[in-house]
């Protein structure tokens, strides 16, 4: 295949997010803060820590559920998750601010364990220096995943392999 034809098939299943790209028109937003904006401290572990309010506009077709990985990859230890919320409802558009840390939320969906060793959302709480970026990706999938609550993070990506149908990303920083 020559390189204009790869380039051609690569923008196509792009566009239509095969393979769990990205999305015409899927976005994912929070109205605690602007894109690549700091998080706000009520959000991170210098305050209350409640998860910040995330809303959603451009589901792929046929999407049954929907799952969140928030995480951080300038940790100094790796990448350290700080949220893994899984088989929200398809049809969803929004989660408020503060999600209880429970095993399975009202809305019906499962939270898995973070790398604090808790279940549910752990505010950033990065060391001094300079501030850290945290990905929030929601990630749009054709099936439940068969998964019990406090999954892990490399869980919940071996269960949604195969079965995404688009994902975006929201990304805020915060430092001290």
């Amino acid at each position: 295949m020559d390189q204009r034809r790869r380039l051609i098939v690569f923008f196509v299943a792009f566009t239509i997010g095969l393979g769990g790209g990205p999305v015409m028109g899927f976005e994912l937003r929070s109205p605690a803060f602007a894109p690549s904006g700091t998080i706000p401290k009520k959000h991170t572990c210098d305050g209350p820590d409640l998860s910040p309010a995330l809303e959603w506009a451009g589901v792929p077709e046929g999407t049954k559920t929907l799952a969140l990985i928030c995480d951080d990859p300038d940790a100094p230890v790796g990448t350290w998750v700080h949220w893994v919320l899984y088989n929200l409802p398809g049809d969803m558009t929004s989660l408020p601010e503060g999600v209880p840390p429970t095993e399975t939320i009202e809305q019906g969906a499962d939270q898995g364990a973070n790398d604090f060793g808790r279940i549910g959302y752990g505010g950033p709480c990065p060391p001094p220096g300079r501030p850290h970026r945290y990905f929030f990706r929601l990630y749009a999938l054709d099936v439940r995943v068969a998964l019990d609550p406090g999954a892990k993070k490399g869980d919940l990506l071996r269960a949604m392999k195969n079965h995404v149908l688009g994902q975006v990303e929201l990304i805020g920083k915060y430092g001290r």
